[in-house]
């Protein structure tokens, strides 16, 4: 195993012929895809990684600076396919990675198609633009993660979700988020929500298959619109009925027939 996959924890599984990548988003690991994965191998050579700073990578490997826009994380999955020897793949991405995706398009000889789950450009209100957050709201999030992370993480986590403490996707996205080191996570964290992808938008050569949960704290319904009419290449948005961010997790029976349609159909001409 190279010395990217290894830092990464990349996992290759299935026998298929085409390669399938699947990307995690803050607070979670390759673990969030668990409930897709089997659907996959026959069909699939999956490919599956974690960002650099989840709690199953080692906080010695994280670089502040480096990952302290999302270019740095797009570096990283260009240095995993490169060391996979992949010319080609369906990336799947889940929140931020759905724009770490984006960005690493900009070789799209890589990316046969990207797919948008719970994916957006920017959080942060703006003049014509509704992100669903305010600069105030995002302050007092910082704080209070900055006070008692743990406290924090336990408010969050059935926020993001959508659901009570005791529902297992609640759970299983507490102990990931619990896992990761609290200065970490406070950096990724401030990365994500105070970035803005949006002049990156046109210049996307991929098709993207832009799916979304109609309810979801962290993205409104109208950021999957505005990533259809902004995106350079053709798309197509889906809107699930499911609820929450991590509808993958907390939802795998709505989402999972969406995502294996998206996976194996491409948008039609």
């Amino acid at each position: 195993m190279g010395i990217v996959e290894e830092a990464h924890n990349v996992k290759v599984l299935g026998s298929g012929a085409r390669v399938l990548v699947l990307a995690h988003g803050f607070g979670t690991d390759q673990s969030v895809w668990k409930h897709l994965v089997p659907h996959l191998l026959d069909d699939f050579r999956v490919v599956l990684y974690d960002n650099m700073g989840a709690g199953t990578t080692n906080p010695d490997y994280f670089d502040f600076e480096r990952y302290s826009t999302l270019q740095g994380y797009a570096y990283d999955l260009l240095a995993i396919l490169e060391e996979l020897q992949i010319d080609s793949c369906i990336f799947v991405g889940h929140s931020v990675s759905a724009m770490i995706g984006t960005i690493a398009s900009i070789r799209p000889d890589l990316f046969a198609k990207i797919i948008m789950v719970s994916a957006s450009p920017r959080y942060l209100n703006d003049v014509d633009y509704f992100g669903g957050f305010e600069q105030e709201d995002l302050d007092q999030l910082f704080d209070a993660m900055a006070a008692n992370y743990k406290a924090w993480c336990s408010g969050f986590a059935p926020m993001a979700v959508g659901g009570d403490m005791d529902s297992v996707a609640v759970q299983e996205f507490s102990r990931t988020l619990f896992n990761m080191r609290p200065d970490i996570a406070f950096s990724v964290l401030q990365t994500i929500f105070q970035s803005d992808m949006r002049q990156i938008l046109s210049l996307v050569t991929v098709p993207c298959h832009i799916i979304q949960s109609m309810k979801d704290l962290a993205v409104p319904v109208v950021v999957a619109e505005y990533l259809h009419q902004h995106i350079g290449s053709e798309s197509v948005v889906e809107v699930m009925s499911s609820e929450g961010h991590l509808p993958q997790l907390s939802s795998p029976d709505i989402v999972i027939p969406v995502l294996l349609k998206h996976i194996r159909h491409d948008i039609a001409a």
